[in-house]
């Protein structure tokens, strides 16, 4: 009983020594080393600065999120304007004019004909699958109800997000509360209880930056199904293009976008869906037919306002094109890096980058893994990334200057060594 309680103590000790006592880090071991934890305190374009005082390239675009770079002027502007005007209302019955003007844009963006806004990606994957449901049941066929998706699939983190996703190191604990979903192949999506087939188009980043062939989703042209496409990761130009589901023979019936929608700077993410879908919804009030679904957040004037801001930024600072730049010099790079000996494989859509290791051909020397050694590596090279299994993934912001593309390689490969 001495030695746990000392052991405790230790732990506590090292954790207050980063100030994350009260603060429970997700996807974290708390009690890692503490060369492992990172205390973020500034942030300025494609840079993170630590505590320490040390610049870091933000490799990852904080998990997929910044696109324009950390506190873009004309982001932070938007927000401060708008906070001292409307800071929130809900959108239960209601509106604001920032949510109506988002929505219109992002309509215009996609194709797609209205937006109900959420928070977060797996919230807005809840919505999505939700309106599937209750549209089936709206327009007379209530067996519809199994959905279907792809293998090594990722959608969030909350029950009906990760009933939908298809990787065993998240969803197997949590088995007892999650409903079953089928393989896009294993079932013939001409059976009459099919709701909706949900894919994330051309990369599946939380899998370690799996590709999937544009052929993959042809099946799904003509369907019954709805078609929910997930561009929580991709969505925002990751691809080369605005949409990746631009780039696949898939138009969707139910469109999911998050992280990046403000540029990465504040929590916000849409469902959005065709006039087809919509109009099931319509009718009288005690029909019943309204969505019963929301979210006390939804449409938030600062995070609509951030994200209108962003989207300017699309056309004022060209960022497809920008882009497309950085994908050249990225594969540029990769092609070489496809070679070295302990380089497994290497995954690419645009500027999303996945390198898978040899890792039984790297020692951890003390890491938690063989890709942490390369990671932490990294760190102290001055770019931050975090490795998903023995994945290295390269997600940069968008207005990354090819000078830090190469330099992130080249620490990468100094890292692995010859």
């Amino acid at each position: 009983m001495l030695l746990q309680g000392v052991r405790r103590v230790r732990r506590v000790q090292a954790t207050v020594m980063l100030g994350t006592a009260h603060h429970w880090l997700p996807f974290t071991q708390m009690n890692a080393p503490e060369a492992h934890l990172r205390r973020f305190v500034r942030g300025e374009g494609s840079w993170l600065y630590d505590e320490n005082g040390a610049r870091v390239f933000d490799a990852v675009s904080s998990i997929w999120t910044t696109i324009h770079g950390h506190c873009h002027p004309r982001i932070s502007e938007a927000i401060a304007k708008q906070a001292h005007v409307l800071d929130h209302a809900t959108a239960l019955g209601a509106s604001n004019p920032v949510a109506e003007s988002l929505a219109a844009r992002l309509c215009a963006l996609t194709g797609m004909q209205h937006a109900i806004f959420a928070s977060d990606g797996a919230s807005a994957v809840e919505t999505a699958v939700k309106i599937a449901l209750q549209y089936w049941q709206n327009i007379g066929q209530p067996r519809r109800t199994r959905i279907v998706r792809l293998n090594n699939s990722y959608h969030g983190d909350t029950v009906g997000a990760m009933s939908c996703s298809n990787i065993a190191l998240f969803n197997e604990r949590f088995a007892a509360i999650t409903f079953e979903t089928y393989e896009l192949g294993s079932v013939d999506l001409a059976s009459d209880d099919i709701a909706a087939v949900i894919v994330e188009p051309l990369v599946q980043a939380a899998a370690g930056m799996r590709t999937v062939s544009r052929h993959r989703y042809e099946m799904l042209a003509g369907m019954t199904p709805l078609l929910i496409c997930d561009e929580i990761a991709t969505g925002f130009g990751r691809t080369g293009t605005m949409f990746a589901f631009e780039q696949a023979p898939i138009r969707p019936d139910l469109l999911v976008l998050g992280k990046g929608i403000t540029g990465g700077a504040l929590a916000l993410s849409a469902t959005l869906a065709t006039d087809r879908v919509y109009e099931a919804f319509l009718g009288e009030y005690l029909e019943f037919k309204h969505l019963f679904h929301g979210h006390s957040y939804a449409g938030n004037p600062i995070a609509c306002a951030a994200a209108l801001a962003s989207l300017a930024l699309f056309d004022e600072e060209h960022t497809i094109v920008a882009s497309l730049s950085l994908s050249a010099c990225i594969r540029r790079r990769l092609d070489s890096l496809r070679l070295h000996a302990l380089v497994r494989d290497v995954r690419a859509v645009g500027t999303m980058v996945g390198i898978e290791l040899h890792a039984e051909r790297i020692e951890p020397r003390g890491s938690l893994t063989p890709a942490w050694r390369i990671a932490d590596g990294l760190y102290r090279a001055g770019h931050f990334m975090r490795p998903i299994g023995d994945v290295i993934q390269f997600v940069p912001p968008l207005c990354s200057r090819e000078e830090q593309i190469d330099a992130f390689f080249d620490a990468l490969v100094a890292e692995l060594g010859p």
